[in-house]
């Protein structure tokens, strides 16, 4: 039996309409310009991220120049904060910033936790949405509306109730001794913690909704219980963007400025009790900026700006190394 006929490709081209041959290669061109325009304006945006980091650190250092030839080093290991005699160190604003931003997280991390796992797992569908929209919501609260809040709800019930409590059953540790006024380290944790609760727990919720159902379904399967198979089957897999909420939740707490100074004292000062007032880098910078009036004083302030830039560098670098401690460079899935 004879092969069948190829059909000619005469044939087909008479089929096309006259002009059609061109027009593969101008849209082959257009789409080649159009690359080209895409990629260069998204180098352009990448580059601009990058040169305004640049600017930031630029400005940042040659402003903070005179500090820097006064005191050095020792600038970030000095207590005294003196602008009469123009004596400055910052290590008293360091250590208010990492101790009130620190315990947040002690505070936030597990409310956080435990509001995303049940809305996620046990809570109702009915009261699923009305109560994440009221935990989110806590987000969009201007920052001075918290400040009020804690100076006329929160400063008066740990002064009169909490502090008191934790002097008499704590006292021993050092870390909940002295007066119990209310204006303290605690009162700017406490708020910090109810500040970055939404943004940890709002991640860590869709961090949740995102692992597979399969393994929740596995592990009951193995005869796991509730409790087992939420630690198992999803805490376990998600651990790695629950770390990205926390690091989130951090950097806000690190850069908050107004309801912290409002609650904290503002006193540069190094103490162990939590009682005690303290000062933050952001919080110096709001009090003091305006006040600034000699060359020395203002770059010293700038230097506190640029130590802040460095100390959110170092915590986000460290995070990051917890996360891969935890993940080991894998997904977080292919831990199950």
């Amino acid at each position: 039996m004879p092969a069948p006929q190829p059909i000619e490709d005469t044939k087909v081209r008479d089929l096309r309409p006259a002009g059609s041959e061109a027009a593969p290669v101008l849209r082959g061109t257009s789409g080649e310009t159009g690359d080209r325009v895409f990629k260069f304006a998204m180098l352009v945006c990448g580059l601009a991220v990058l040169g305004m980091l640049v600017l930031i650190v630029y400005e940042l250092v040659l402003r903070s120049g005179p500090s820097w030839h006064a005191f050095g080093f020792k600038f970030f290991a000095g207590r005294d904060w003196d602008p009469v005699n123009e004596q400055f160190g910052a290590l008293p604003f360091v250590y208010g910033t990492l101790v009130s931003s620190f315990l947040a997280l002690l505070i936030a991390v597990p409310l956080s936790v435990g509001v995303a796992v049940f809305t996620t797992e046990m809570c109702p569908k009915m009261l699923r949405g009305p109560l994440s929209f009221f935990v989110e919501l806590l987000a969009a609260i201007p920052s001075v509306v918290y400040g009020l809040w804690a100076i006329f709800v929160l400063v008066p019930i740990l002064s009169t109730y909490v502090e008191p409590f934790l002097s008499r059953t704590l006292g021993w540790s050092g870390f909940f001794d002295g007066p119990p006024y209310g204006i303290s380290m605690l009162a700017a944790g406490i708020i910090l913690a109810i500040m970055i609760i939404p943004i940890i727990s709002s991640i860590t919720r869709e961090v949740l909704l995102v692992v597979p159902q399969h393994q929740r379904e596995a592990a009951l399967a193995l005869g796991a219980t509730r409790w087992e198979m939420i630690r198992v089957g999803v805490l376990r897999n998600a651990r790695a963007g629950i770390m990205g909420g926390i690091i989130l939740g951090l950097g806000r707490a690190l850069g908050e400025t107004m309801a912290v100074t409002m609650v904290i004292g503002n006193r540069p000062e190094i103490a162990k009790s939590l009682f005690a007032p303290g000062y933050t880098m952001a919080s110096v910078l709001a009090n003091e900026f305006s006040e600034a009036t000699g060359d020395v004083y203002l770059s010293a302030l700038i230097e506190i700006g640029l130590a802040l830039f460095l100390v959110t560098i170092v915590v986000n670098a460290l995070a990051r190394l917890l996360v891969w401690t935890v993940t080991r460079g894998q997904p977080s899935r292919a831990n199950a």
